[in-house]
């Protein structure tokens, strides 16, 4: 995105019209074999080999240019070959450490205009540590932008691979892709593209499909936005609300009872249970006496006092 930006913002300068297209976007070649990069142009390319230049970048590097077309020293591992509108980079004996994006470029008095790149995938990128997943928007989060981003993670490659969108069937446009590189030197891939939300909400499946070579078979996850996956934990929630609350409830109650009971007896009708007066002490002579009251009632009612003393006894 970088170069096509460097692209435009150059030909508005210097009025040029000329554009380089890489209309293979992806190649696949196994190890040993020759690659061979293509780059159209909308005008002559005055000069041929001498004003073409050919760039990589490999995945978490910087851009090096590999190849200038006027030099003529290291044809064996890479040439270029020219036309009036058009310019190939050969490269032989292609190794896994030369997979990346090819850029040609062609130089117009002290800019450079850059093509838009062909990805090589040289060898099998997949690992016994591969694996691919793909994470979609929350479903209320992406309504404040009106975009929805869906990002492919595909990790542990050694290289490059091939990553496509597809929405229901129809072929989108390459997503951006970020790399991040393990001590290992493994790589970690995310590739995402954003859609508008009213595309997302739509019902429409999201299909990212991922090719680590060129005879493999290719890794595809598909999704697509469900309105009953937002709500389903809540109706799912909804089923226990009444059991808590009912029990609640009934706790609540129970512990009403109990302290209505314990404080307040009477207003349920039942009298307070007293204890029977303590019995008094003194002592006589070492000897204890105790005075015991009893209460009791006849057939009429009436209380009736029974006492019973101890004597006191000399020793």
């Amino acid at each position: 995105m970088i170069f096509a930006v460097y692209l435009v913002l150059s030909s508005l300068v210097l009025g040029v019209q000329l554009f380089l297209y890489q209309t293979q976007r992806i190649q696949f070649v196994e190890v040993n074999d020759t690659a061979k990069m293509h780059c159209s142009s909308t005008e002559n390319l005055e000069g041929g080999g001498l004003k073409v230049f050919w760039y990589l970048r490999r995945e978490g590097e910087t851009l090096t240019c590999i190849k200038r077309c006027s030099d003529d020293q290291n044809v064996s591992k890479f040439a270029c070959k020219h036309e009036t509108h058009s310019s190939t980079l050969e490269i032989s004996n292609v190794q896994k450490t030369e997979s990346g994006i090819y850029y040609c470029a062609y130089k117009y008095s002290s800019y450079l205009i850059f093509g838009n790149g062909s990805t090589l995938i040289v060898g099998d990128s997949y690992t016994n540590s591969s694996w691919v997943m793909l994470l979609v928007p929350f479903p209320h989060g992406s309504q404040v932008n009106e975009t929805a981003n869906l990002a492919c993670v595909i990790h542990g490659v050694s290289s490059p691979v091939h990553v496509s969108w597809s929405v229901s069937g129809e072929l989108q446009e390459q997503g951006l892709t970020r790399s991040l590189k393990a001590k290992d030197g493994s790589l970690t891939l995310i590739n995402h593209i954003s859609v508008p939300i009213d595309t997302w909400t739509s019902g429409k499946n999201f299909t990212c499909e991922v090719k680590f070579n060129s005879s493999g078979t290719s890794v595809k996850k598909s999704t697509r936005y469900l309105l009953a996956s937002s709500t389903a934990p809540a109706r799912e929630c909804s089923h226990y609300i009444v059991p808590l609350a009912a029990g609640a409830g009934l706790l609540l109650l129970l512990v009403s009872l109990s302290l209505v009971w314990t404080l307040c007896p009477s207003t349920l009708g039942f009298q307070p249970r007293i204890s029977a007066p303590p019995a008094s002490e003194e002592h006589q002579g070492g000897i204890l006496y105790a005075h015991l009251d009893f209460d009791s009632r006849n057939r009429n009612g009436r209380t009736m006092q029974r006492s019973a003393r101890g004597k006191s006894t000399k020793p």
